[in-house]
């Protein structure tokens, strides 16, 4: 028996966060939902992460744009305007920990998830830096990544995995993965390992050189 925290990354989306919605709700489990802030400001979008909040779901920052590891990006500016222009987004929705996932690029953890103009921002805005342990890679295999994420979820104490409502056909199997979880003793909860957050409520927790260009 292990412990399972679910996020999910790159949404709101509305042909598929609100049947991720109903999934959850149905299994009674509640989860983070890690936005990309553009999309949360498209007509109708946020409605969709009001809901995820009123339902006990947790909101965190995913950047503006998702398109380049913020470690790669040159502008320093450019790096903090993904992250701020994304949580004034977010505003009210946000937890109060101020959630944030960088974008991995195919969820790589490595020295080009951060630079040191946005740890700096992470620490002064009182950020929590949330990372992974778990890609079941939904995005690139939307039927075979329940297998993987089951093999992922009973080979560690406490995984935090990241799947994606993305209109791919993915999440058909989300009901299917968390029956199976449960069946196979697992435990979820909502909140993250220490392992998984090295910078909570801006303060360094552990060696983050490692995931900073």
């Amino acid at each position: 028996m292990a412990t399972v925290t679910l996020s999910f990354d790159n949404g709101p989306e509305p042909d598929v966060t609100p049947q991720v919605l109903d999934v959850l709700a149905r299994h009674d489990l509640k989860a983070t939902f890690f936005v990309i802030g553009q999309k949360l400001a498209a007509p109708g979008r946020r409605a969709l992460s009001e809901r995820a909040t009123a339902e006990g779901h947790w909101i965190g920052n995913h950047t503006w744009t998702h398109s380049v590891p913020l470690g790669q990006r040159e502008d320093g500016d450019g790096a903090m305007a993904e992250i701020g222009r994304t949580q004034a987004e977010i505003g009210a929705l946000s937890h109060p920990d101020r959630l944030f996932r960088p974008f991995g690029g195919g969820g790589n953890i490595g020295p080009l998830l951060l630079n040191r103009r946005v740890v700096d921002h992470l620490t002064q805005g009182e950020f929590s830096c949330v990372l992974w342990n778990a890609i079941p890679r939904d995005f690139a295999d939307p039927d075979g990544w329940v297998e993987t994420a089951l093999g992922q979820c009973a080979a560690q104490d406490w995984t935090v995995v990241v799947l994606h409502d993305l209109p791919n056909g993915a999440m058909r199997h989300l009901d299917t993965f968390l029956s199976r979880a449960k069946d196979a003793g697992h435990d979820f909860r909502q909140d993250f390992p220490d392992a998984c957050v090295p910078i909570r409520r801006g303060a360094i927790r552990a060696p983050i050189d490692a995931i900073t260009a």
